[in-house]
């Protein structure tokens, strides 16, 4: 349980990271990036799929470059609903995501070190 609340941390660390660094993506707060960290982590785990399988044939099409479209417009989907959230548009929201993951991992592999045999 303990595991589960630092990861939540850790990405609205993250996605405070990304409003810092991205001229198009704002968050108002600590506990908007929380909130937005939890909506972000629902979303991803209950739609993102049912999108990647249902444009399945699309992203084999483009060997795989469609994922990136899938996860932008989510991020802006959450953007869009969430006040004090604000992802100005597609490409913010597609450059945020790959920023967010990117950042996302770093933090949680700097916190959750592996243990090297």
């Amino acid at each position: 349980m303990l595991k589960v609340l630092v990861v939540w941390v850790i990405n609205a660390l993250a996605l405070l990271t990304v409003a810092y660094v991205m001229p198009g993506i704002a968050v108002a707060s600590f506990a908007t990036a929380l909130v937005a960290a939890l909506v972000l982590g629902l979303v991803n785990a209950v739609i993102r799929p049912v999108l990647v399988l249902l444009t399945l044939p699309v992203t084999i099409v483009t060997l795989g470059l469609f994922i990136f479209a899938i996860n932008g417009l989510l991020f802006w989907f959450v953007g869009s609903f969430i006040q004090g959230f604000v992802v100005s548009g597609f490409w913010a929201g597609v450059f945020g995501a790959i920023v967010y993951s990117l950042v996302s991992w770093a933090l949680s592999s700097l916190v959750f070190e592996e243990k090297k045999y």
